[in-house]
């Protein structure tokens, strides 16, 4: 499934690949997928489409980029006025990772090539991340007189604040092999397997209860994003579970059969 932009360009590619998953891939290769107003509302509209049909999410780029971030040559790319309506400030690049950010569904990023300015960003906005070894992520907005926005600060609450610093400060970028060894992504491949690793982990991801991945989503936001109090952490961690076994019925299942004996259970839709 495509969603078409100005001229009939799919600027992004929505797939069902069967079993809760779907695949989002940005596909403005010829500008490193840089994400214009027009590729923000694609990107929108399929995670609109995904919600209550995907538990997993792949989101990946074509050609040699994952994404370059917001596109710089249209004017006012990144923000809308104030006399804009709700469905305008829905395309703000802050929105964007917003959506992503409260998707019920586990957001995996397959970072397939380059990652810069709010690449970075939504590599930090997915909940999950493998990067070819190859990838060069980083961040260039010193180089133009800026502190990177939204990048430096969602970095910030991923990495160690010394990494963190080095890839704003610098404007170096790193590899995904590096990446991997820093905790910005969860690990890196070689290229090649880039697309069969981040499908082998999302169908272990979605071969989870629907309910538990979503609230499991919620609570590692919570703790210690805004939640750092060690009591008041473990209340939460306690509240999550009878939300979730309210919701579903895969929690007795899955207690039943780990006294079976069974290695692995819970799995289920």
């Amino acid at each position: 499934m495509t969603r078409p932009g100005p001229g009939g360009q799919p600027l992004v590619l929505l797939e069902d690949l069967g079993g809760g998953i779907a695949r989002i891939t940005l596909n403005r290769p010829a500008k490193r997928n840089a994400m214009s107003r027009s590729a923000r509302k694609a990107l929108v509209e399929a995670l609109d489409e995904c919600t209550g049909t995907s538990k997993v999410i792949v989101l990946t780029g074509a050609g040699p980029a994952f994404c370059a971030g917001v596109d710089l040559t249209e004017p006012d790319s990144s923000a809308t006025g104030p006399g804009d309506g709700a469905d305008e400030r829905r395309l703000t690049w802050l929105s964007v990772q917003d959506q992503i950010w409260h998707h019920p569904a586990i957001v995996i990023a397959a970072v397939n090539g380059f990652a810069l300015g709010g690449g970075v960003t939504l590599i930090n906005s997915s909940d999950l991340a493998i990067a070819a070894d190859d990838a060069q992520i980083g961040m260039p907005e010193i180089g133009f007189g800026l502190y990177p926005g939204l990048a430096g600060p969602s970095t910030q609450l991923r990495l160690s604040a010394k990494r963190a610093a080095w890839m704003v400060l610098t404007a170096d970028r790193v590899s995904g092999r590096t990446a991997a060894e820093w905790g910005l992504v969860n690990r890196s491949v070689p290229a090649a397997d880039l697309p069969g690793e981040a499908l082998a982990l999302a169908s272990l991801i979605a071969s989870r209860d629907a309910a538990t991945l979503e609230w499991c989503k919620r609570a590692l936001h919570e703790v210690p994003m805004h939640i750092s109090d060690w009591s008041a952490a473990l209340a939460y961690g306690e509240a999550v579970g009878t939300q979730i076994r309210a919701r579903t019925g895969t929690v007795a299942q899955g207690l039943a059969a780990f006294g079976r004996g069974e290695r692995n259970p819970g799995q289920g839709a």
